[in-house]
């Protein structure tokens, strides 16, 4: 078979149970394909002989007949993972040099269903922003260009070596997380899907913590179909984290009928923000009409809180970063300042925390120790918290009204060039999040779909914003949205 890389996870699935392909073809395949893409800056910590040994592994369970659906997938895992014997820096030179000794569950359960890691991807540091420029490793790139430029565009944040790999084709699939839309935003900007479970649906134990009330594991995919089996593996109760439900996962892709007929899909006013390019206008316009023609039903609704969420959002986030990032003080593991003779504990923090943290993780901790700091607890952060709430009620009230999914623009445009909103004001950047934050905020599903392409040739994507628990009509939705787009469109080879 050619061009093994480009397989999607059902096709590579199926192609190996036929024996048309082996696990150890398509990861050499892979590693190969990494091998000629550091220009891309996707991989960071590559483990080809990890990754050989996992798929001889998995070649022998498929030929025994004991095959799990992501038995023999090579994929890549987000820095943020923890995984045993392999570096996991959270894209940070805070912990540079340290290797767990125990696996995240996320990572542990696609291993033990024989899934094939290629090695870590690139991030922004501590999941902490929104094109992947905060790195200690350096910036990702996308693999889409604008036309004939050939200006290094973001791949969108924070997951976004993960969406660089699989939209370059290095790997069938990856693992990101999404805080405030760090899955979702990357997937539209870089042709891919993403979908961000309910909160609790994946285990949070051996991820790194940002912020631990909106932090959650999801897949990034090349289509809806992988995203369902990827999930599918990801997902499960946790007895070792006590925000993970105790649910039965069902078998999502078997639910991927592509029938919506009689589904209300909810268009809410509140999401029309003042500037909005007309290219997402009419994309979202296009999407809803997609999923009409489909036989679903289109209402516009409100969300009336939606304005306070960004504000919420970016006081709640750094408030859990300042008290999650405490730990990393140069005592334990990780990076520690070189002192000078008289230095006290005191200056060891303060050395270690001033060379290991950058500036916007040093920014996100300074804002969360304010808003946490006595005389502004009330003023800040119980007020934000209250706002939380009142979203919450906002798709609550929605969908017991009977609304049974939410289409919005994933991102406020498609991808900007690296370097582009350096000399911005911060808040220009976190407004990048605009349509994804709510989702965190409620701890609902939300997926980015691929729908269409701007006049420079980019990937745009739609979001849908779903009920809690209900994953599997979300990705039905979702696959019936990606179908009527027929989104076919591949960056073309530059790096």
């Amino acid at each position: 078979m050619n061009d093994l890389t480009k397989l999607t996870v059902a096709e590579a699935r199926d192609a190996m149970r036929a024996g048309d392909v082996t696990s150890v073809e398509l990861t050499q395949a892979c590693i190969t394909a990494i091998e000629g893409a550091d220009a891309l800056g996707a991989f960071v910590h590559k483990t080809p002989e990890l990754a050989l040994e996992q798929a001889g592994a998995a070649d022998a369970r498929i030929k025994a007949g004991d095959a799990p659906d992501m038995c023999g997938i090579p994929m890549g895992i987000k820095d943020l993972f923890c995984t045993k014997g392999v570096a996991s820096q959270a894209g940070s030179r805070i912990l540079e040099g340290f290797k767990p000794e125990y696996e995240s569950t996320v990572s542990g359960q696609l291993f033990d269903a024989g899934a094939v890691m290629l090695g870590k991807l690139n991030m922004d540091e501590f999941a902490m922003g929104s094109s992947n420029e905060t790195s200690c490793y350096g910036n990702a790139v996308n693999p889409w260009r604008r036309g004939n430029d050939d200006t290094a565009l973001t791949p969108g944040g924070s997951s976004g070596g993960s969406a660089s790999a699989v939209a370059a084709d290095l790997c069938l699939a990856a693992t990101g997380t999404d805080t405030g839309g760090s899955i979702r935003q990357p997937a539209a900007f870089t042709g891919t899907v993403g979908i961000k479970p309910t909160y609790g649906r994946c285990s949070r134990w051996g991820i790194v913590a940002f912020a631990s009330s909106l932090d959650q594991a999801g897949p990034m995919t090349k289509s809806v179909r992988d995203a369902a089996i990827v999930l599918g593996t990801m997902a499960g109760h946790d007895p070792k984290d006590s925000t993970s439900a105790d649910l039965q996962v069902p078998d999502f892709e078997a639910m991927l009928t592509g029938d919506i007929k009689g589904k209300k899909i909810g268009i809410p006013a509140e999401y029309r923000m003042e500037g909005m390019p007309s290219e997402i206008e009419k994309l979202w316009a296009d999407g809803a009409d997609m999923l009409r023609d489909a036989g679903a039903e289109i209402l516009d609704i409100s969300l009336p809180h939606t304005k306070y969420a960004l504000p919420a959002y970016y006081v709640i986030a750094p408030a859990e970063a300042s008290s999650n990032l405490a730990r990393y003080d140069g005592v334990r593991y990780g990076h520690r300042a070189t002192l000078a003779q008289g230095d006290g504990i005191t200056e060891m923090y303060e050395k270690t925390r001033a060379e290991g943290f950058g500036p916007e993780v040093q920014r996100r901790v300074m804002v969360g120790t304010y808003v946490l700091s006595a005389g502004f607890y009330d003023a800040y952060y119980n007020r934000a918290r209250k706002v939380r709430t009142l979203i919450k009620k906002d798709f609550e009230d929605v969908f017991a009204a009977g609304i049974d999914a939410i289409l919005t623009p994933a991102t406020p445009s498609a991808a900007f060039g690296l370097g582009e909103m350096a000399e911005a004001d911060p808040v220009q950047m976190y407004l990048n999040d605009v349509f994804t934050v709510t989702v965190n905020l409620a701890g609902l599903p939300g997926i980015s779909v691929p729908t269409g392409q701007d006049k420079q040739g980019l990937p745009m994507g739609l979001q849908l914003i779903g009920r809690p628990w209900e994953e599997g009509d979300l990705l039905n939705t979702a696959y019936a949205l990606e179908a009527a787009a027929g989104f076919m469109a591949k960056p073309g080879k530059w790096w």
